[in-house]
């Protein structure tokens, strides 16, 4: 498993996740999921779960921190899964 903290958010990538790209950021008491997107940009995760006893200042707040440490998130996510480069 692999963790950085930027802000108050602690972002975390487990080596034995699925595509594509993502990063799950807790904070608050809660954990958000966030899509590391091919364009540059991140996501709410499009998925039921992507959101879990996160207030929506939460869900702001933790893809706030994803979006200004973008690159790092995508290294880190390539730390364990390789670039998509490498599919």
């Amino acid at each position: 498993m692999g963790s950085r903290r930027f802000g108050g958010v602690r972002f975390v990538v487990y080596p034995n996740d699925h595509y594509p790209p993502h990063v799950h950021g807790f904070s608050d008491g809660g954990v958000v999921i966030v899509a590391l997107l091919e364009d540059g940009n991140v996501a709410l995760a499009d998925r039921k779960d992507a959101a879990w006893n996160a207030k929506s200042s939460t869900v702001q707040k933790v893809l706030h921190r994803a979006d200004a440490h973008y690159a790092e998130l995508v290294e880190l996510w390539e730390k364990y899964h390789g670039s998509s480069d490498d599919e």
